[in-house]
Order: structure tokens, then sequence, then C-alpha cells
């Protein structure tokens, strides 16, 4: 019987805002920030392109068990717009497709427009994404000269505001759910103009409850590891989803959720998604696994109470609390 082989890194728990630095593909940043723990296990919670900036959580150890709640969640970006040119990708990466004069372009016009693109709406994704068809990234294929089919997607732009616009130069703030492609919505507003637009520059500033003020560079990662003290910059697990109302249980109810039961909780919410969190001596009077979150399992503060992050639970439509995603328990 061949022998299982050793799991590799370290078993290090936590979230890291990263600021994606431009001319960075995502993947290579989860690898680069993986080297620099020197972690087990690490992913990243939505891509952004090349191209772009700004928010990209990476979730270490136990943090990547709610990682999905980060993809789901809504995006903030602020997109450099040229007019008058529009390219293949969308952005400032592809090939010029078409240059058209831009004119007296009034602001008024451009808001009119931008109200199109806002609400529930359907939108067709770039052939220049990441999105597979047969196991090959759409990407790859425009690369290639190939162009396929690709169906309309559901996706809510919340807000679409002008920032500045001079001339040809147009910066926009957009606020949007999960799957929104903002080079996709510059395209199709320089079209609707007349003069066609592509995207020179994409920053993201939000990413769920992640946004500017969380975020940390390369370079002070680097900083911080020459100074052995690189897990101090890691955020807690219990940061994925620190939007969400805590719910504080005690050691009774805290074992028999871990059995996967709904439990009464005194003054829980009466619908939705919340945090749970155990108020046992026991994890008052230590620090879980360290400062570090070792285990993901850190004393966690929360809007109602405080103690050790179990995971996420739902409420029920009788009152109850029924658990979602928990951290295994290595007590």
């Amino acid at each position: 019987m061949a022998r299982r082989r050793a799991a590799r890194g370290r078993d290090v728990s936590g979230v890291v805002a990263l600021d994606k630095p431009k001319g960075m593909s995502s993947s290579a940043a989860v690898q680069d920030a993986k080297r620099l723990f020197r972690a087990r296990k690490v992913g990243h919670t939505g891509s952004l392109d090349p191209l772009a900036t700004g928010v990209l959580p990476l979730c270490f150890g136990a943090a990547t068990r709610f990682s999905q709640f980060l993809l789901d969640s809504d995006k903030r970006y602020v997109a450099e717009v040229r007019l008058g040119v529009s390219t293949d990708s969308g952005d400032a990466d592809g090939s010029v497709l078409v240059e058209r004069p831009v004119g007296r372009l009034a602001r008024r016009a451009v808001e009119r427009a931008l109200g199109s693109f806002r609400g529930e709406i359907e939108q067709v994704p770039s052939m220049f994404s990441a999105i597979k068809h047969h196991g090959q990234p759409l990407y790859k294929l425009a690369r290639q000269g190939v162009e396929v089919e690709r169906k309309a997607r559901p996706i809510t732009v919340y807000s679409n505001e002008i920032v500045a616009f001079e001339g040809d130069r147009l910066t926009l703030d957009v606020h949007c759910s999960k799957g929104t492609y903002v080079r996709c919505i510059v395209h199709e507003l320089g079209e609707m103009l007349g003069c066609g637009a592509h995207v020179t520059d994409l920053r993201r500033t939000m990413a769920g409850p992640f946004g500017e003020d969380d975020l940390v560079t390369f370079d002070a990662l680097r900083k911080a590891d020459a100074e052995h003290r690189l897990d101090a910059l890691l955020q807690p697990v219990s940061s994925t989803v620190r939007q969400w109302p805590a719910v504080t249980l005690t050691d009774h109810t805290a074992y028999y959720l871990r059995q996967g039961q709904p439990v009464i909780v005194p003054h829980a919410p009466t619908a939705g998604w919340v945090r749970l969190c155990e108020a046992s001596a026991r994890w008052q009077s230590s620090d879980a696994d360290g400062e570090n979150g070792q285990n993901g399992e850190r004393r966690d503060e929360g809007t109602s109470g405080s103690g050790r992050f179990l995971g996420v639970g739902e409420i029920l439509d009788d009152g109850r609390v029924a658990p979602r995603r928990l951290i295994p328990d290595r007590s």
C-alpha cells in the first residue's frame, strides 16, 4: 500500500485582504502569498484581471471553508474609462478594434445611458474572461481567434456613478453583484453613446466586508516576514462574515449545534445568516490557538457577544439557529 504524502506547509488560518498589484494574475498572487506564509492551504475569493488592482481577499486554512460567502458577496470598483476607442477585450490590454470621435458629449447623456445598466440586468460575459468552455478558459480561445456563444447571465448593478468626466476621459464608481464584468458594461456604454469605450484602469475597492482600509500590500507582507511578524497581519477567520450579526452560545447549546441540531438562542435575530460564537469560560481564559489563529478558532468579538468563532448558521422559520458551516472541533 502506497504511503500518503505528508501535507506540506504550515497549518495557518486567517484572511489577508491583499492589495493586488497591476500586471499580476490572481492565481500568481495566491502562489506568492502561499510561499511567503509557507502555508498549506490558501485560495482567493474572486479573480481580478491582471490589469486590475485592489481588494483580493486571500483565505488561509480554516478560512477557506467560508470563502464561498466572499465569492458570493457584492463588489465595488472604480474604473478609468477612455471614450472613443473600442478594444476586443474591453480594456487596455486588448487590441484596438475601432476609433471614433467622441464629439461634444454631454455629461447628461452619459448619465442617461448609465441608467440602462442599473438594477437587475442580463450580461453576456466577455470572450476575454476566465469562464470555461469545455474545460478551456474563454480568454485562451479568444487569443486563438476562436469565439464561442456565451449565455447571458443575471447580474445586479446597485449603482454606477460618474466620479469625473472631462473630454474623452471618464471615471466610474460601480457597485455590483458577483460575476459582473465592468469591462462589458463600459464596452456597451460606449456603443450606446456611439463612440466606443474601454477600461484603462480598474480598481476593486470593496469585496464583501473588506475595503480599502483592510488592504495589505506585498511589500508590507515581505517586510513583516523579515521581521518575523507575518501572522500578525492575518485577520481572523470570522472576518469573512463579520458583517453578519453574532449569536453567542453557551457550552450546552454549542454542543448540540455541533451535532448538527438546530438550537434555541435567546435574543437571536429573527431571520438571515449569523456568526456563531461560543462563550465558554475555557475559551475566554485563553486565546484559542494564539493570535495567529492556527486552527481558525481564535477569540471573536461579535456585535452581540464574544467567544470562540464556531462557524455560521441560519435562522429557521421557527426561530431556531441551524448550523450551516462549522470549523471542525479540535478541542
